[in-house]
């Protein structure tokens, strides 16, 4: 998206005639990729729905903070990103799931849902990201399936350049030790 279009919706979404405009058109022009970096993390689609609206919820609600030292696509990749990693952690917490159990359940979801395709080298590739700690998954997806440069995902994850790289290699690493033992 170019920088022009995102000052247009800022613009019309900070005055006051235009703002329900301006934030339509931020929906329709962010939805989809927000919902798929929530629903690589969550995994269910209704949940993915659910935290995708939360998401343009709080920027809705907190647009007059945004202060433009990111892209608008960054801020709102910042907000979808907090949203699904507390949701994982308020699920875990709130089902008393150990670790483990929360894996093979997730694990499950891959092998049975109709909602996931793909051939058994992606699915194996799925089981291995989703071992991942949540936030090294994260790491990992906004690097490998968003293509986001690590100065992109600091700004999405508060997180230094140096640590994302290491966390991105890291990840990378137990991927590969995780496949190769399938």
């Amino acid at each position: 998206m170019k920088e022009i279009d995102e000052q247009e919706i800022l613009h019309l979404i900070q005055n006051s005639s235009t703002r329900e405009s301006g934030y339509r058109k931020l929906i329709l022009v962010y939805q989809k990729r927000v919902y798929h970096v929530i629903r690589r993390m969550v995994l269910i689609h209704e949940d993915a729905d659910d935290l995708t609206q939360n998401t343009f919820i709080k920027a809705y609600r907190h647009i007059d903070k945004f202060q433009g030292h990111s892209s608008l696509y960054t801020w709102l990749y910042r907000i979808a990103s907090n949203e699904a990693l507390s949701f994982l952690e308020k699920k875990k917490k709130r089902f008393f799931f150990s670790v483990d159990d929360h894996q093979s359940k997730m694990e499950s979801f891959i092998d049975h849902s109709p909602d996931l395709t793909g051939d058994e080298i992606q699915k194996i590739l799925q089981k291995a990201v989703l071992k991942l700690p949540d936030k090294q998954r994260l790491v990992f997806q906004l690097k490998y399936q968003e293509e986001l440069s690590y100065e992109e995902m600091s700004e999405v994850t508060g997180t230094s350049v140096g640590a994302l790289k290491a966390s991105y290699h890291h990840a990378v690493k137990k991927i590969e030790e995780s496949i190769k033992s399938e």
